[in-house]
């Protein structure tokens, strides 16, 4: 077993756990960056450009943890986090003291507290830090990142954050995170439906979607989603750069979450059925801008 982590060096032990679409770029921006990375996904093929870079393959979130100072997350679903954390070869069972958890997966804000306090009883320190910012943010190492737990575990790993990220923000104790992220997506959500809408309005008004984005974008219309994905969708690119399935996923938790502390969110239950609907229509596995095809 490793003694106590000291955090002073770049000689730390990173281990980074699911390499989906954002995943890799986070990961290659860290071994650009210096760091010893130790990783493990489902899917090693997946792995290979990060192998090729310089990681560290390990065979099972068991290895990985008991070799790792700092362990990074990014799966798919609360069960995936659930099973990655707690299960038989779950990372919480392997840790040694002082190491520190970042989990940067949108899940349960109730399960990032569960985490937290798991990793306490470990003399442990527990993150949760989902992102945004897409493939985009990702490759350029430009993602929000939305933190919940101690200042000072924070302090600990925020040069970390810097290389992934540029707006960092500390919002609260542990779930903090999780429920900004979910305040993120309920933003996302409605805002999805009027590019969607804007787009289809313009072709049938005869007019070109791309001059009017010149247009709409630097105004009071103007979001992240209307700026990226818009051009996407009148370009009819539907390449993941968030899978629809996930955002879904995401919707979901925060519906749940949200009927959980009494708030109806109208505008959210809308969009969650606009996507299902898509998903029905086989675009599980297409990016979010996808839903262009509900309006055309």
């Amino acid at each position: 077993m490793k003694g106590e982590v000291n955090l002073n060096t770049k000689d730390m032990n990173i281990g980074f756990i699911g390499i989906g679409v954002m995943g890799k770029s986070m990961a290659l921006n860290l071994i650009q960056a210096g760091y010893n990375l130790s990783i493990y996904t489902r899917t090693k093929l997946k792995a290979e450009q990060l192998l090729k870079a310089g990681a560290t393959w390990q065979d099972s979130p068991a290895l990985l943890a008991q070799s790792s100072d700092i362990i990074i997350t990014m799966v798919g679903y609360p069960k995936d986090v659930e099973a990655i954390y707690f299960g038989k070869e779950g990372i919480l069972n392997y840790i040694s003291k002082g190491t520190y958890l970042i989990d940067m997966t949108t899940s349960k804000p109730s399960l990032a507290v569960k985490i937290a306090e798991e990793a306490r009883e470990k003399d442990c320190h527990a993150l949760d830090a989902p992102v945004s910012g897409g493939d985009i943010g990702a490759k350029n190492g430009k993602l929000a990142i939305m933190i919940g737990g101690e200042t000072e575990a924070f302090d600990k790993v925020f040069e970390l954050f810097q290389v992934m990220g540029e707006n960092i923000v500390l919002q609260g104790k542990a779930g903090a995170g999780q429920h900004t992220k979910l305040a993120n997506q309920i933003t996302i959500a409605s805002n999805m439906i009027g590019v969607c809408e804007a787009v289809a309005y313009t072709k049938k008004a005869g007019l070109d979607p791309m001059r009017v984005l010149t247009s709409i974008t630097t105004g009071a219309a103007g979001s992240w989603s209307l700026s990226n994905l818009a051009p996407r969708m009148i370009k009819e690119d539907y390449s993941p750069g968030f899978f629809v399935k996930h955002f879904i996923k995401d919707m979901k938790i925060a519906l749940e979450t949200a009927e959980e502390i009494g708030l109806k969110t109208h505008g959210l239950k809308l969009s969650l059925q606009l996507y299902e609907e898509i998903e029905e229509k086989g675009e599980a596995d297409s990016g979010t801008q996808a839903l262009i095809k509900l309006f055309e």
